[in-house]
């Protein structure tokens, strides 16, 4: 629903810069050619008409969307009022009451310059980060744009230049440029020892990042090397892909874990030049562990090597990956699943298990859907009344949805995390995937075919799974069903009304910036700043936290704590009553505003970003920060 309001209020933004050039020119001529005063009002008197018009039809279009919550209007409806619809009131009294032409012109002057500054600010989302700083700078242009109007009363050729647009231009020029520089300066401090942005933690008892380790000592109850290096994969349709590889695979090698016992993973780089390092999605590790270069360690640059070691405390479908340049590294194949079984389940588990990753594989053209490397329908045999198990991984940059026809189905966890009183769900169910998210979904193997498709519109391809006894028959057409809906799936407590230590608001928008040094239209901003400039979370150990995200932008944006999870208390103003929805990767589609609460038992510096690994690249990051951590390390790029 949201999504076309969002549209519909950038189109009509365009309408009124429109009409308020009209406006302004037609304010001018008024003053200029007393000769045809009568003539010069008319026209000025339908293009105020017309600014009015469109200034109504946008509060209404805002109204619209505030019924998803006032955070998604906050600054438009402001700047929408204070700038364009005051003005425009007052321009269209004037005509009313039939004031002189000069004081008309001025109202006009002012609406022209207010209508246009409120289309523009929805177009830069940097005016969020201070908006009583946007408001005040605005109402000074619009006062100037007033002494315009006594200037060209008194006649001066040199009042009949463009100011007008010029100073509905300067002022988000300015904001543009400060903040710009506000980016360039938090890239260049010095936080706590490091490049995270942040508060100065140097203070006594400050602990470093480098201390808050894995256990150093004992013999490790499993030990792995993931190798990376340049390669290639081939698809089942024989396409080839200029890769990256974990052990000369991808994707990566499974790795496979008890709970609660140590684990060493040795990382070492063959040839990877952009360098690596290991991500543990979802686990919640040591923060040296975390695998974030430039925040947790530096790194691993080819010949070298780096070991991990933690000890995972819950069972559940997690996947590794590497966060150096994760945008195109990810792409091209360093992932793998980490699969942590409970100890004491593990030796009875019986069911016919399958881990399938979503990914997007990088084309000459488009990129190509694949299950795991398969980019083309696949069968399998399963015998029938088996039970099975499917382990859902989106490695891909974006959401994908599911369909699983032929059978009903349970989803039995969310994020590596169990769902309580889990029902069977109809077949035709479709799952939604974040990025980096994750679903296990179980059913009993049926007499006929049961069919896995990936529903990839956006780029054509035919990636389809089917089950079958017999493993010959291909799978069905693909379709589309209800959407399964964790906020009322299962059973379990609602979230209780509590006191919390921190609440923090979080708004994502898109618009005209600076990303990675270049000006262009980018889907990153929180509350206004692009990374590194996005102020830090701060909290103490032992704070129960919790969070608004708004998403105010045209597209999804899957958000990612690292080392918490969190548990969804409502979505849209609506509470979750269904099992307690605890996830790590929570997508956020336009126009949703959630409320997520989580504790902060994890002492660290962690990342918090976009999962969409192409918006964190752009700035969609920030970090939460414990007030006593620092980090020694520094990185000379976004960690992404």
């Amino acid at each position: 629903m949201f999504e076309p309001l969002f549209l519909t209020d950038m189109v009509l933004a365009l309408a009124v810069m429109t009409v308020a050039m009209i406006t302004g020119r037609r304010a001018g001529r008024l003053l200029s050619r007393p000769a045809d005063t009568q003539r010069a009002l008319l026209r000025l008197t339908l293009a105020l008409y017309g600014m009015a018009a469109l200034i109504l039809i946008r509060l209404v279009v805002v109204g619209l969307i505030g019924t998803g919550g006032l955070s998604l209007t906050t600054s438009r409806l402001s700047f929408e009022v204070l700038l364009a619809a005051v003005p425009a009131v007052v321009a269209m009294v004037a005509v009313w009451r039939g004031w002189s032409p000069e004081r008309i012109s001025m109202a006009a002057h002012a609406t022209a310059v207010g209508g246009a500054l409120s289309a523009i600010w929805l177009y830069i989302p940097f005016a969020q980060a201070s908006p009583l700083i946007a408001l005040i700078a605005s109402l000074l242009a619009m006062g100037m744009s007033v002494a315009l109007a006594r200037w060209r009363a008194a006649g001066s050729r040199g009042s009949r230049a463009p100011w007008l647009t010029l100073l509905s231009l300067l002022v988000p020029a300015i904001a543009l440029g400060l903040a710009y520089q506000d980016n360039q300066t938090a890239m260049s401090m010095d936080w706590g020892g490091g490049a995270v942005p942040a508060h100065d933690h140097h203070s006594a008892g400050a602990r470093s990042v480098e201390q808050l380790t894995g256990p150093r000592d004992g013999t490790p109850d499993a030990r792995f090397t993931l190798t990376a290096a340049q390669g290639k994969v081939r698809l089942a349709s024989g396409r080839q892909v200029d890769a990256l590889t974990f052990n000369g695979q991808s994707p990566g090698p499974a790795i496979r874990v008890l709970q609660g016992r140590l684990v060493e993973v040795t990382l070492v780089n063959v040839d990877v030049r952009e360098g690596v390092t290991v991500h543990w999605h979802g686990v919640d590790v040591p923060n040296a562990e975390d695998g974030v270069p430039g925040v947790t360690q530096e790194a691993v640059m080819p010949g070298g090597r780096h070991v991990y070691r933690f000890v995972p405390d819950r069972p559940g479908t997690f996947w590794y990956h590497t966060h150096r340049d994760s945008s195109k590294t990810v792409e091209r194949g360093l992932f793998g699943a980490l699969i942590v079984e409970d100890d004491h389940q593990a030796p009875e588990r019986t069911a016919s298990e399958k881990v399938v990753f979503t990914h997007l594989w990088p084309g000459a053209d488009d990129p190509i859907p694949a299950f795991d490397t398969a980019d083309q329908p696949s069968k399998q045999a399963v015998a029938a009344g088996e039970p099975v198990l499917l382990r859902f991984v989106n490695s891909s940059e974006e959401p994908q949805r599911l369909h699983l026809s032929g059978v009903a189905y349970t989803v039995t966890a969310i994020d590596g995390n169990e769902v309580q009183g889990g029902t069977p769900v109809p077949s035709g169910t479709d799952l939604l995937l974040a990025a980096g998210g994750r679903y296990d979904a179980a059913f009993t193997m049926p007499d006929g075919t049961v069919t896995v498709s990936l529903d990839t519109a956006e780029f054509p391809g035919n990636a389809a799974l089917a089950f079958s006894p017999t493993g010959q028959s291909p799978p069905a057409a693909l379709g589309a069903g209800p959407l399964f809906d964790p906020l009322t799936y299962g059973t379990g407590t609602p979230p209780a009304q509590e006191h919390y230590d921190r609440t923090f608001d979080i708004g994502l928008d898109d618009g005209f910036g600076f990303a990675q040094g270049r000006f262009n239209y980018v889907s990153s901003s929180i509350n206004g700043r692009l990374y590194p400039a996005v102020p830090m979370l701060m909290v103490d150990e032992g704070d129960r936290v919790k969070v608004r995200i708004s998403n105010r932008s045209l597209i999804d944006h899957p958000m990612h704590l690292h080392g918490h999870r969190v548990r969804v208390l409502s979505r849209n103003g609506v509470p979750s009553i269904g099992s307690p929805w605890w996830t790590d990767t929570l997508n956020v589609a336009p126009g949703e505003v959630f409320e997520v609460a989580f504790t902060a038992d994890n002492p660290g510096l962690w990342m918090d970003h976009c999962h969409n690994f192409k918006h964190a690249s752009e700035g969609m990051i920030m970090h939460l920060g414990y007030a006593d951590v620092t980090t020694p390390y520094t990185e000379d790029h976004i960690p992404e």
